[in-house]
């Protein structure tokens, strides 16, 4: 069964994340003068799609994983399930880009530095929160960030598993709640401690508790839903007029004015489940949405790539001035949508399927989904 609308939102998300760092590339063609530059004016904090992945992952996670609360083993097949749809693709791309790392070193900043440091080089590949050279606390990969946090969430939750569904939420909201509000009274801690007391953990709090009101009956009717949206979006656009201003979101505010927003969105998109046969009778659009949801972890993934493949094929053709930079950033967006749904189909399934048949042999063959979470932070709950 399939939360449609959880689906569409996990698309979106993706393309937020991807939307906005196309807006970088397009910048980087006005400065070699390719171009006109963008309007620096935006209308959504667009990185906010990772904030939306962390309250998408909160839900997702407490509700497939609820089933497995109590039961014996129940700790390492959760885990299994989780590695086995997250590492594949991660250290695929990771270690591509380990390889740009080491033959254009030039190309890629304070991150190939750290090929010359071989504990935060493994700790990137360990989902282990670790400083770069310059001090901003990054894998190699910089997108792998939100994975570290997705990691420690699923640990978490995981240790809280053997305490009933209530239990385990009750549990992990408090652990996140505590960790932040350490942070905050000793901001001189290690690493790894002050980079998960960030305030940003409360977002999934915030999707766990949305799945236990779910599983406890709340289930908003269609006008309070679209109720729920309306304010998200409102929530999310008065939110980059204030980070205009303000020019940040660290701390607390980040969860306030864009966790918040995103708190809404997931809400709204708490409708009755949908079979197999039910999606494949909605529009068209709406099925394309789906899918891409289905693909929105390789999608958060790969498309860094296909923007910058895309960038220097519309500079070396010429092209910029005549697409202008809204052009410049369709095209490039297109390219990273496209390499996503062929990543996520021939790379990323496979993987899944292969590395989930090792690590949790008795499980049914033909549910060979794992239970997703954005983030990158993430398909389907099973």
């Amino acid at each position: 069964m399939i939360f449609v609308a959880i689906q569409i939102l996990r698309a979106v998300a993706a393309l937020m994340v991807a939307w906005h760092h196309a807006r970088n590339e397009a910048g980087l063609l006005a400065d070699r003068g390719a171009g006109p530059a963008l309007d620096p004016a935006t209308l959504l904090p667009w990185w906010g799609g990772v904030d939306l992945f962390f309250v998408i992952s909160g839900f997702v996670i407490v509700h497939a994983g609820a089933r497995l609360a109590g039961r014996p083993g129940g700790r390492a097949r959760f885990l299994a399930h989780r590695v086995a749809r997250v590492v594949p693709l991660y250290w695929l791309v990771s270690l591509l880009y380990l390889a740009l790392a080491l033959a254009r070193p030039d190309l890629l900043g304070a991150a190939a530095a750290l090929v010359r440091d071989p504990l935060a080089l493994v700790a990137s590949f360990l989902f282990w929160p670790a400083a770069r050279p310059d001090g901003t606390v990054q894998p190699l990969y910089g997108l792998g960030w939100t994975l570290n946090y997705e990691a420690f969430f699923y640990v978490l939750f995981a240790a809280c598993l053997g305490l009933g569904r209530r239990g385990a939420v009750a549990w992990l909201c408090g652990i996140l709640a505590g960790s932040v509000a350490v942070g905050a009274l000793a901001p001189g801690l290690p690493v790894p401690l002050r980079f998960w007391s960030d305030p940003v953990v409360l977002e999934f709090a915030a999707g766990a508790g949305l799945a236990l009101a779910w599983r406890a009956g709340f289930r908003p009717a269609l006008p309070v839903r679209a109720a729920l949206a309306v304010l998200g979006v409102l929530g999310l656009i008065l939110a980059a007029r204030v980070l205009a201003d303000l020019g940040e979101a660290d701390g607390i505010l980040r969860p306030l004015l864009v966790g918040g927003p995103a708190v809404l969105l997931v809400a709204s998109a708490l409708g009755p489940h949908r079979d197999a046969a039910q999606v494949a009778r909605l529009p068209s659009p709406a099925r394309g949405l789906v899918a891409l949801g289905d693909a929105s972890y390789a999608l958060y993934l790969v498309h860094p790539f296909a923007l910058r493949l895309v960038r220097e094929g519309v500079l070396r053709l010429g092209l910029a001035p005549t697409l202008h930079p809204w052009g410049s950033m369709a095209l490039m967006l297109a390219g990273g949508i496209a390499a996503a749904l062929v990543v996520h189909r021939c790379v990323e399934r496979p993987l899944t399927r292969a590395l989930r048949r090792r690590l949790d042999p008795g499980a049914p063959q033909n549910r060979v989904r794992a239970a997703s979470a954005p983030v990158p932070p993430g398909g389907r709950a099973d």
